[in-house]
């Protein structure tokens, strides 16, 4: 029976994963990455959910109070990145600045993938299947996107630093982890101290923040044209 449930859990969190991943490559369908590489990548952003746990059971041993929320939104943020340079950003497939952003919104998509089921099997077990729909609703429409947000702005960071020296880009790569860590601690706070209407405002900052995210894409678009006019791309 649970392993039913999880079956069912572990869709829910992957299906809608798959869709914003299979959006996020349209943007990138000129100059696609390797389904394998894709494929890695969003399988390692996964695998980052079994080492957050452990390490945000202890911190929930070691803190109380708001500071418990920064630390594990620092604990995700940072294993999400680390990831990201252990698994892809150091392959020769990422051959242009668009391509951090592609991997770094992909693992970030596998990650939310495994959250998202982890999040619904647990109403599941207890056989609240209406609070494990809503909760995959809500997450399809929030906190996945939060993933996308908060780990595409790493990526876009390290892309507009591409081109730039290697010092830049670790500075610009370190803004950008920081601006992440900030954004995703927002969302959490405002969403524990929110209720009804106001979590559509919140939800409403992230899709907002998704928008700025596309121009920034549009951006790095034309840096990469400007940089290698072999390289068009159409605007979406």
């Amino acid at each position: 029976m649970e392993s039913t449930q999880f079956a069912i859990a572990f869709l829910g969190g992957l299906i809608p994963a798959l869709f914003w991943l299979w959006f996020w490559l349209r943007e990138d369908k000129e100059r696609p990455e390797p389904y394998l590489l894709i494929a890695l990548s969003f399988i390692g952003g996964m695998m980052v959910v079994p080492l957050v746990l452990p390490l945000q059971k202890l911190a929930m041993d070691m803190y109380t109070g708001d500071n418990l929320i920064f630390v594990w939104v620092i604990i995700e943020e940072v294993l999400k990145y680390a990831a990201a340079l252990v698994i892809i950003l150091w392959n020769k497939a990422v051959d242009e600045p668009i391509d951090l952003i592609i991997y770094m919104v992909t693992i970030a998509l596998g990650f939310s993938a495994l959250e998202n089921a982890l999040f619904i099997f647990n109403p599941l077990i207890a056989g609240d299947t209406i609070l494990a729909m809503t909760s995959g609703q809500l997450r399809f429409l929030g906190a996945t996107l939060l993933h996308v947000l908060a780990s595409g702005t790493v990526g876009a960071f390290l892309a507009l630093a591409y081109y730039k020296s290697n010092h830049l880009k670790l500075a610009f790569g370190t803004l950008g982890l920081f601006i992440a860590i900030v954004l995703h601690a927002l969302f959490n706070f405002f969403i524990m101290e929110s209720s009804g209407e106001a979590i559509l405002g919140v939800f409403l900052f992230v899709w907002m923040g998704i928008i700025v995210l596309l121009l920034i894409f549009e951006k790095v678009k034309l840096l990469e044209a400007r940089h290698n006019p072999a390289h068009k791309y159409t605007s979406t």
